[in-house]
């Protein structure tokens, strides 16, 4: 029998941050394609959008006027899914919906407070993160900071998410540049897998400082050296962005803090910088793999507030969950098996992240003006 190829043998690989499994097929690759075909996202768009709800000066929906904005813009969001007053859910109301059979041990129902949040990456409705410069990037990112800080002095919050939906694919309403701010009164269930995981690790290794994600990206940083194990798509003095050796989405990639560093209130200017070109350079090259407006979902892990009692042990990552498989038009789904079962890829880890280091850096829109 042949020697083992992790190029064109399945396996499973582990997810120390979630304590979850994922199956690699990567032979499955080769297969034809005859499913559902998207529509590819290169869609033109005027700099300024009358009838868009979130470029300078208009309206939305509710009636609420933007402000004339000249960087970046927030607002409390007009539908936010959490608000943050109203009634508990009592035993008596849980039994409306519930019965009176097993109250608490098989039906259970807590009432979520909170706030929501839009961010308004720039004033321009045509352009993107990865069009956007380093220094239009830096100022999301202190955006972030400072309504990080904020929520956190809440006596409500206890859980910040800072995200970004980008493309119709991945269900965003609206075109124009933004990202979204969900404040919650509980820590929800992904990032308290992480937060689980990042405690055990420390006190399995009995030392104050350990930290799963400083040991991964230092790994990680070593790996990158040899090309069969290189899984780090580029490098800055503060982050590295990576395609996790656990990765479920083709393309999905972290980007990690070099040090240890808890949330994103916590990163000086220059960090700050950092964190703003490794978005950029990565977005840049996600766009030119498909010459395309790429898609994803990407989200900030880190400490759930800043007054957290587990903040010393998080470390501020984010995550990137694009859907694009094989082209501009053909996505990943997450099906059959993977629903039943556990999330499955075709791509290996370390064909994406070469892949991605392979891009061109300079945005291919560029090339053409």
């Amino acid at each position: 029998m042949s020697e083992f190829s992790f190029s064109d043998h399945s396996h499973r690989r582990f997810n120390p941050l979630t304590q979850t499994w994922v199956l690699c097929s990567p032979h499955r690759a080769k297969r034809p394609w005859l499913g559902q075909v998207e529509e590819a996202a290169n869609e033109q768009r005027p700099a300024y959008d009358p009838q868009c709800y979130l470029c300078p000066g208009n309206r939305r929906a509710t009636g609420a006027q933007n402000a004339q904005y000249s960087s970046t813009y927030v607002f409390p969001n007009d539908y936010a899914a959490v608000h943050a007053a109203q009634p508990d859910c009592t035993r008596a109301a849980l039994a409306q919906v519930a019965g009176t059979q097993a109250i608490g041990e098989l039906f259970r129902v807590e009432s979520t407070l909170g706030q929501c949040k839009v961010l308004c990456f720039s004033p321009r409705h045509d352009l993107t993160l990865p069009e956007l410069s380093v220094d239009e990037i830096s100022a999301v990112v202190r955006a972030w900071q400072q309504i990080y800080t904020s929520l956190s002095e809440d006596p409500d919050i206890r859980y910040v998410q800072l995200f970004e939906n980008k493309g119709a694919m991945m269900g965003c309403s609206n075109p124009h540049p933004h990202g979204q701010v969900w404040a919650l009164s509980d820590v929800p269930s992904e990032p308290a897998k992480e937060i689980t995981s990042l405690l055990a690790y420390r006190q399995a290794h009995a030392e104050p400082d350990a930290c799963l994600l400083c040991s991964y990206v230092a790994a990680e940083l070593a790996n990158a050296h040899a090309p069969p194990t290189n899984r780090v798509v580029l490098q800055n003095d503060s982050f590295a962005v990576l395609v996790p050796f656990w990765a479920v989405w083709p393309f999905e990639t972290m980007i990690v803090a070099k040090t240890h560093v808890a949330n994103v209130s916590q990163l000086d200017t220059q960090q700050v910088r950092d964190l703003a070109a490794a978005m950029q350079a990565l977005t840049i090259r996600y766009d030119n793999l498909f010459q395309c407006s790429f898609p994803y979902s990407m989200g900030l892990h880190q400490s759930p507030t800043a007054t957290h009692p587990d903040a010393g042990c998080c470390h501020l990552h984010l995550h990137f969950y694009p859907p694009l498989l094989r082209s501009a038009t053909v996505r990943k789904f997450l099906v059959g098996f993977e629903m039943m079962a556990e999330p499955q890829r075709d791509l290996t880890a370390e064909q994406a992240a070469a892949r991605l280091r392979a891009q061109d850096p300079i945005h291919y829109k560029s090339h053409a003006t």
